[in-house]
């Protein structure tokens, strides 16, 4: 692939470039702002560095480093209007957004467990530690390195994607290795966290509302922390719906139809709401949630509480 030399107006107009350009700016810059402040403060405060807040500084750190080597190179090629960084920055931004990108996927997936296991471990259960937090982040970087290197030895590849000012995995090739590296990583990058989410958020929800149901046939009322925190599950799925569902229905659809064409600037969309995490992110893990505002006493070390009286009291 040889980086084109001038605009694109096949795919779209000069101007088309520039909001593209001012979209992932706006984004990146940002993205770059809050999770600088995530870091800088969690570093700054001790009580703040727990291990229930390990996964969530590992998410800022991989948000932090899809916005920097992601983001501000796909803003500098969209305000030039091509990709000018050739073949190896091709690899290089591709591998970087894939490589910080699944791996704030796997904390978002993470954070999920964590949450779960706070909130349903039975009574007298191991609590959680910092053997865990750092378990649950060192596996979140060794995933994603692990499936985001084969491209850079032959087994599948990195190309440009929609617009051709970024680069991504390549979806559309259809030579066989390309197409098993493909259905591997949508299926372990995408498909397994997704239902490691859904999975832990079910049972976090089903735990709560067993505690209101036994509350309210004791006479007692729901606790605000378990509302709080039922709301806060319900936030954080949409949240991942909107950023990473469009971008995984992309290409699943691409997988499963070769044949299939989707206009570069609408592919473009899904690639943009991806990135787009890397605000979204911050905002709703960290400065919605009261575990890092008020690290005294988190919502799920509340309702983890809760759920432990609940048991002591209710049938076997």
């Amino acid at each position: 692939m040889e980086a084109t030399k001038m605009v694109n107006d096949a795919i779209m107009p000069r101007m088309g470039y520039t909001i593209l350009a001012v979209i992932i700016g706006f984004f990146s810059v940002f993205g770059i702002i809050l999770n600088m402040t995530v870091i800088v403060v969690t570093l700054k405060h001790r009580q703040l560095r727990q291990p229930l807040n390990f996964a969530l500084v590992n998410l800022a750190v991989a948000d932090l480093g899809c916005a920097t080597f992601g983001g501000l190179p796909t803003m500098v090629t969209n305000a030039m209007g091509y990709f000018s960084l050739g073949r190896v920055g091709c690899v290089l931004e591709g591998f970087a957004v894939a490589f910080f990108g699944i791996a704030g996927l796997c904390s978002v997936a993470i954070i999920a467990v964590e949450r779960c296991v706070v909130v349903c471990r039975p009574v007298g259960s191991v609590t959680f530690q910092t053997r865990h937090a750092v378990a649950g982040v060192v596996i979140a970087w060794v995933w994603s390195f692990l499936w985001n290197t084969p491209p850079l030895f032959g087994w599948g590849s990195y190309e440009l994607e929609g617009v051709q000012t970024s680069c991504a995995p390549d979806w559309y090739s259809r030579n066989l290795a390309n197409v098993s590296y493909i259905m591997c990583y949508f299926l372990l990058c995408f498909a397994l966290p997704f239902s490691v989410i859904i999975i832990s958020y079910t049972r976090l929800l089903w735990t709560l509302r067993q505690v209101t149901k036994l509350k309210m046939s004791e006479g007692g009322s729901t606790a605000r922390a378990e509302t709080q925190v039922a709301c806060m599950v319900v936030v954080m799925v949409m949240a991942f719906l909107l950023t990473w569902l469009p971008y995984a229905a992309f290409a699943l659809s691409v997988i499963l139809d070769p044949n299939l064409y989707i206009d570069p600037v609408i592919a473009t969309v899904p690639m943009y709401l991806a990135k787009s995490s890397t605000v979204f992110n911050p905002i709703i893990y960290i400065f919605m949630n009261r575990q890092v505002i008020l690290p005294e006493e988190s919502e799920e070390e509340t309702t983890a509480s809760s759920v432990s009286r609940s048991n002591k009291v209710s049938p076997s």
